[in-house]
């Protein structure tokens, strides 16, 4: 079965550029490609190897633990090994596949979730460990909260804002992180009331359902924090069926920047919209670039690295994204990012406005 998942799920085949040596990298999706966010993910990498003249290979996991693990041990233990394997943390799947990387001469590097302090530590030093880039989700999390609270009318004397939370995973690191920040928001806000956080397993239909209890149960809810905007379209799916019109009797948030969400953002529906960590996968190639030609990368920003990338869209930013489409190459030289031969103060200019530039 899981075979069959390694052969079905691979896509994009190899991307071969000019030069002797094309450094081989795999990369293990952990989404489905039916989710709009990790399909760009794809997309992005996508133009980082073509224009690096990298061979990406992408398996998704469909978001099955099992499978990424199937899909690292083929990997991994199979006669067709990359150079390099760039996963992420989800589900707390990497100790296993350190377990199964040694001795495979493949270099991993972690995205998006990186090890806890707790597998550090058990993991200890490995040479085959070249580190981590993650976005900045726990400060996400509580911008998200802080913008939608700016954006409300003040509380009446006496009387509170009630809040509904949608957030992914329990087992999910971004998950945990995002919700944290938006904790620590809460925390600075005692007129803000939180009546329930519930876990939609990052789908629309999952948060729907359940919007569709809370708000009968909550019907004077006036903000609505979500971890992703597939969950922020099923809360606002079912505030509309009950009469209500998102952007106006409540305020919904989001995470990403698929053109639904943007377009929401424009026209109101979404009051508030972070986003630019569908990049990080493409940010990590120029990094195991860098690292094949010879770079030390630990003097560019360290070896783990979290980087900023969730950040607050306006209206502007969100038209000037949809204007870009589906450029084929996002309009990044990603060669031009490289650390190689800069001075040890440069630091890689990983941001969604590299993109709007």
């Amino acid at each position: 079965m899981f075979k069959f998942f390694y052969t079905f799920l691979l896509i994009f085949g190899a991307v071969y550029g000019p030069g002797v040596h094309a450094e081989s990298v795999l990369f293990l999706n952990p989404g489905s490609t039916h989710e709009r966010f990790w399909v760009s993910y794809s997309q992005f990498m996508q133009a980082a190897a073509k224009d690096l003249g990298m061979d990406l290979k992408i398996l998704y996991a469909e978001r099955m633990p099992e499978v990424t693990i199937a899909q690292a041990r083929e990997a991994l233990q199979g006669p067709d090994r990359p150079d390099y394997l760039v996963f992420a943390n989800e589900q707390y799947v990497a100790p296993q596949i350190f377990r199964l990387a040694q001795g495979s001469g493949v270099k991993l590097f972690i995205v998006n979730a990186s090890l806890t302090d707790n597998q550090l530590s058990l993991l200890g030093e490995r040479p085959d460990r070249l580190g981590s880039l993650v976005p900045n989700d726990e400060e996400g999390g509580y911008l998200m909260l802080k913008e939608l609270i700016r954006q409300h009318p003040p509380a009446a004397p006496g009387q509170s804002i009630e809040l509904l939370a949608f957030s992914g995973l329990k087992i999910t690191p971004s998950a945990q992180l995002r919700e944290k920040g938006m904790l620590r928001a809460l925390a600075e806000h005692p007129e803000v009331r939180l009546r329930q956080l519930v876990y939609s397993g990052w789908t629309r239909e999952r948060a729907y359902e359940q919007a569709k209890l809370l708000l009968r149960r909550y019907p004077k809810v006036s903000l609505v924090w979500s971890a992703n905007d597939e969950m922020a379209f099923g809360a606002m799916q079912a505030y509309s069926e009950a009469g209500g019109t998102p952007g106006k009797g409540a305020l919904f948030g989001a995470f990403n920047t698929a053109p639904a969400a943007l377009n929401a953002l424009v026209d109101g529906r979404l009051s508030v919209l972070l986003g630019g960590h569908f990049t990080l996968g493409g940010w990590a190639l120029v990094e195991l670039h860098d690292y094949d030609q010879g770079v030390d990368v630990n003097q560019y920003g360290g070896r783990d690295r979290q980087i900023p990338l969730l950040q607050l869209i306006d209206k502007a930013q969100a038209k000037r994204l949809l204007a870009m489409g589906d450029s084929p190459d996002f309009g990044v030289n990603f060669k031009l990012l490289s650390a190689k031969g800069q001075p040890t103060s440069y630091r890689y200019p990983f941001s969604l406005l590299t993109l709007m530039h």
